[in-house]
């Protein structure tokens, strides 16, 4: 991370000094110098850093000189982003007075009065901490001379990701033979075996033992002999209370409000009963039996046959879990290892000598596929014969670490990163193990550590999608959740070992702490130097002590497990360092209790990320909220007594993510059609009324011209067609997914029929490259689109509730139309010609409908009667659904 982090304060360096100048702001004495000096040093420094970090660990003393580095990059940073901070304000406070005509009166009588309000932009508590810290680097830069590092840098390219999608690529060899064996062990029944069997997979980390129980379990054969399927990630320490949830989670319950695991074993008794079940423990370290007892016994309730795997690397953790079947799973073979690693590095057939190399480099794997799988990653970027050979040559494969086999291919890969990648990467260790880390949460994380940086032409938000890509073609990530409508990818998780590796690299800076597990003297130790925190609420009035007390956290993320917070979020407005603070909830939890958020927010000024989702008594936000100049995004779904938004958000112009709860707000702040950064807006709250005049209306969203996803709720109270509009949607070229709600989901008894909604729903004329299109609870007889074969960029269309709809669109017509899903039309009695896009003249000899749709979900059409097939009719017309 040091590398990343000397990236970020030169970063921030280049910007003051460009403020400076383009400002033409002026210092108090000497700091210039300061700053100066600071730039030079960490210049020379940037320069050895690769060096320093390949010798780390083999050199103790390069670690603990590292470890100096890091720890004043952080301090630096936190000062240099406050002076950021400060200019920008001050431009803000200018532009808003320059409007003001008594300021501009005033000014033009004082001629020094720009000069005079300049003078003073840096606050001396800022100048003091900026020669202290000059000093400190000093220090720093000067113990470096002594190690004698090379200051050979190389240049890596970041390479845009391949069009073949790394998700779908089948990677097992070398696994036939075990995983029929462990059908036959799940399958086959004996009345002599227990009722509950437990078979075991055994082996070292990084053969791929969780593969393998993968593979069973999303077989054909498993799903149709089983009941019920479970999957549980135990890993360390074996939390019975915390699997119990889980198993009782995966059957569709709510373990949230159950606290003792007594209860939670009667619930999970109950709905296994007489089941036939396949539940599977993956990653168990337990040796002692009292940790299992009663959650064994309490799995005795499924009928005969169930069955329970358990993945381990020792073979006690099985005898201790009681298996009565046990596979140790061996290495690849040689000629399964070269097949691996093959369909991994080469895209085209390869040269002779990168075929005799890449032979060599996998001996050196031993027939480990996480191994194998890295390298083959790492040099299917690689194309020239001396690329391939200096991997072999690496002095990374000396080094033994924790996983002996498995460290020296993970550091080659890691070090063959470009370092925005490798800070990336390195991130990811606040996560606990087998943590399902959603794609676009970690993309504006990075954004909130400034990791991303926005290119011409480019956004940050598509340039973390490219990182994201790049580490998941180097098999960093695994374990991809798709979007069922357009398969892009949504969350991932790391291997165990992959995530120990990132820990590893990290050490204390990434932190993540379950609170029904950890030990408060071993946590006050760790958290000393952590600068980055996520934590696990098992319970309430677990908080851990002296997490609010660890003033130099950058990121806090906290997930509760339970719905009684007592409080807990006003214990973290003191963190002042933090740039990315998230107080949410796991699945089905809503947090009750938090009320208000504190004034004292207005003091985090380096804060870019806040996540306040479904705390569902917060009312209000106070006003001192919009003084956060640095904020990025905002997320208050689900808060669903929210009300209202403070009128001073016109005051957040950095924000570009904003999410609430548009059906519950009264109005949208007249301020926000100010707020140009903004990429998404959900929801944009209908009103009927100007509250005065406080309100945004909906024809200023043509001011967002950047706005990218953008939902609008409660369009059942458009009074006026003419504003929507006036709106001009279409005019704004950057739009690429929109959702149109007509209000809550109503009930079959409350169903209306609003001609208004059908008039409205053709206002809203989308520009010709909108991606994805939502229609929610229209009350019109007919949903009009008459712009619909505008659409030509379209891929993804739901209707979803719109009860009183009679005909369907003309949905044929959409050339790149994929996924298409109507759900409760009600009303509709017949599909035809009018739903494919076919004119009723019949002159056309031949038709081709929806060229590219893979998905077609017709859902709750109670009142379908009829499907017109006029897919065929003799010689006059022929109808391809492609």
């Amino acid at each position: 991370m040091a590398e990343a982090l000397v990236s970020v304060v030169l970063e921030q360096l280049a910007s003051i000094a460009r403020q400076l100048v383009e400002e033409r702001l002026r210092l108090v004495v000497g700091v210039d110098d300061d700053v100066q000096n600071l730039t030079r040093n960490f210049r020379s420094i940037q320069a050895v850093l690769e060096d320093a970090e390949n010798r780390q660990f083999k050199e103790s003393a390069v670690r603990v000189w590292l470890d100096k580095l890091k720890e004043a990059s952080y301090d630096i940073d936190d000062v240099l982003d406050e002076w950021n901070t400060s200019i920008g304000k001050l431009q803000v406070k200018e532009v808003e007075n320059a409007s003001k005509p008594m300021i501009k009166k005033v000014c033009s009588l004082i001629p020094c009065y720009t000069f005079c309000f300049r003078k003073v932009i840096l606050p001396c508590a800022i100048a003091r901490k900026i020669k202290s810290l000059s000093k400190t680097i000093d220090d720093i830069a000067t113990e470096k001379d002594r190690f004698r590092f090379s200051s050979e840098a190389r240049t890596i390219d970041i390479k845009p990701p391949m069009t073949a999608s790394f998700g779908d690529i089948s990677m097992v060899h070398g696994r036939e033979a075990d995983k029929e064996e462990l059908l036959n062990k799940l399958l086959n029944e004996s009345s002599q075996e227990p009722a509950i069997s437990i078979v075991s997979i055994v082996g070292m980390g990084g053969i791929g033992k969780t593969t393998l129980a993968r593979l069973v379990f999303d077989s054909d054969k498993v799903k149709t002999h089983f009941d019920k399927k479970i999957w549980v990630c135990v890993s360390k320490p074996f939390d019975e209370i915390r699997i119990a949830k889980a198993i009782l989670e995966s059957l569709g319950g709510d373990p949230s409000k159950l606290g003792e695991l007594e209860t939670i074993l009667q619930h999970l008794s109950q709905d296994l009963d007489k089941n036939k079940f396949f539940l599977v423990l993956d990653d168990v370290w337990t040796e002692d039996f009292k940790n299992w007892e009663q959650l064994k016994d309490c799995l005795k309730c499924g009928s005969q046959g169930s069955r329970i795997l358990v993945t381990t690397r020792k073979q006690n953790v099985a005898k201790t879990i009681g298996a009565t079947n046990m596979i140790l799973l061996g290495t690849l073979s040689e000629n399964e290892s070269w097949l691996l690693f093959s369909q991994m590095a080469f895209s085209r057939e390869a040269s002779e000598n990168l075929v005799d190399i890449g032979r060599k480099i996998v001996a050196k794997c031993k027939g480990l596929p996480l191994a194998i799988k890295t390298l083959g990653s790492l040099l299917s970027f690689k194309t020239n014969t001396r690329e391939w050979q200096n991997v072999l040559d690496s002095e990374m494969w000396e080094i033994e670490e924790v996983e002996q086999g498995i460290f020296p291919p993970l550091l080659l890969s890691y070090y063959d990163l470009p370092f925005p990648l490798k800070k990336c990467f390195s991130y990811c260790a606040i996560f606990p193990q087998d943590h399902e880390i959603k794609k676009d949460e970690l993309i504006k994380l990075w954004m909130a550590q400034s990791y991303l940086k926005e290119k011409r032409n480019k956004d940050m938000e598509l340039i973390g999608e490219e990182y994201f890509e790049n580490l998941a073609m180097r098999s960093f990530f695994q374990d991809f959740k798709k979007n069922i409508y357009d398969g892009r990818i949504e969350s991932c998780k790391m291997h165990d070992i992959v995530h120990d590796f990132a820990q590893f690299l990290t050490k204390n800076e990434c932190l993540s702490i379950e609170t029904d597990n950890y030990v408060e003297s071993q946590l006050k130790s760790s958290l000393k130097n952590a600068r980055h925190s996520m934590l696990i609420l098992g319970k309430p009035d677990l908080f851990p002590v002296g997490v609010d007390n660890n003033k130099k956290l950058h990121s806090l993320l906290v997930k509760s497990q339970d719905s009684r917070s007592r409080q807990t979020l006003s214990k973290l407005f003191d963190n002042l360092s933090l740039r990315a603070l998230q107080f949410s909830r796991n699945e089905h939890v809503y947090i009750e209790d938090t009320q208000e958020i504190s004034k004292e927010i207005k003091k985090m000024i380096h804060l870019r990320y806040l996540d306040l989702s479904y705390n569902s008594d917060l009312r209000e936000l106070p006003k001192e909220l919009c003084d956060l100049y640095n904020l990025q995004m905002l997320n208050m779904a689900w808060c669903v007594n929210l009300t209202k938004l403070p009128q001073e958000m016109g005051k957040l112009i950095n924000l570009r993510h904003l999410i609430v709860d548009g059906h519950i707000l009264k109005y949208m702040p007249k301020g926000i059609e100010g707020l140009t950064c903004l990429r998404t807006l959900e929801y944009f709250a209908w009103s009927s009324s100007s509250h005065g005049g406080k309100a945004f209306t909906i024809e200023s969203l043509k001011n967002l011209t950047n706005l990218q996803h953008l939902g609008i709720s409660r369009l059942e109270n458009v009074g006026d067609v003419g504003e929507v509009k006036r709106a001009n949607l279409r005019n704004n070229t950057n739009l690429l997914s929109l959702v149109l709600d007509f209000g809550i989901e109503s009930t079959l008894m409350q169903r209306v029929e609003r001609e208004r909604d059908e008039m409205v729903v053709e206002a809203f004329e989308p520009p010709p490259n909108l991606v994805k299109l939502c229609i929610k609870d229209c009350g019109g007889k007919t949903i009009r689109l008459n712009w619909i074969a505008s659409l030509t960029q379209l891929r993804e269309l739901t209707l979803i509730h719109c009860y009183n709809c009679e005909y369907l669109p003309p949905f044929g017509k959409l050339s790149s139309l994929e996924s298409l899903f109507i759900d409760w039309p009600l009303s509709v009695k017949k599909v035809g010609n009018e739903f494919l896009g076919i004119e009723s003249d019949g002159n056309a000899r031949s038709c081709i409908v929806f060229p590219k749709l893979k998905r077609l979900v017709f859902d709750r059409m109670n009142g379908w009667e009829e499907w017109d097939d006029i897919t065929f009719k003799g010689d006059e017309l022929a109808i391809s659904l492609q």
